[in-house]
């Protein structure tokens, strides 16, 4: 699976997600995009998933409109000690998510 860290993600998640193939925003050079254009680079690349704790780009945005997977981990931080914890939720899920569509993990 070929994700893509958000810039609201820590790239400090990157060795927690080590099973995938990860990227950040920053190693793509995509840093500053608004999210539309930021998700149609996504599918340009051929991620599979976008991974953010951006809530509001659930709203925000036609997810179904975009052919990638958008997962939003339900974080009130970005700090990496907060993050690391939704580690088991998002692995135990991974499997199971749809294409296309988005999912709020919680810890």
């Amino acid at each position: 699976m070929k994700i893509l860290l958000d810039e609201c993600v820590t790239k400090r998640m990157k060795p927690y997600l080590s099973d995938y193939e990860v990227y950040t925003v920053t190693e793509m050079r995509w840093n500053g995009l608004k999210n539309g254009k930021l998700m149609a680079l996504c599918i340009d690349n051929n991620f599979d998933l976008l991974l953010t704790i951006d809530k509001n780009l659930l709203f925000q945005q036609k997810i179904d409109k975009f052919k990638l997977t958008v997962v939003v981990l339900d974080s009130l931080t970005s700090k990496i000690e907060e993050l690391i914890l939704f580690i088991p939720s998002f692995n135990k899920q991974a499997n199971t998510f749809e294409k296309y569509k988005a999912y709020l993990i919680s810890k």
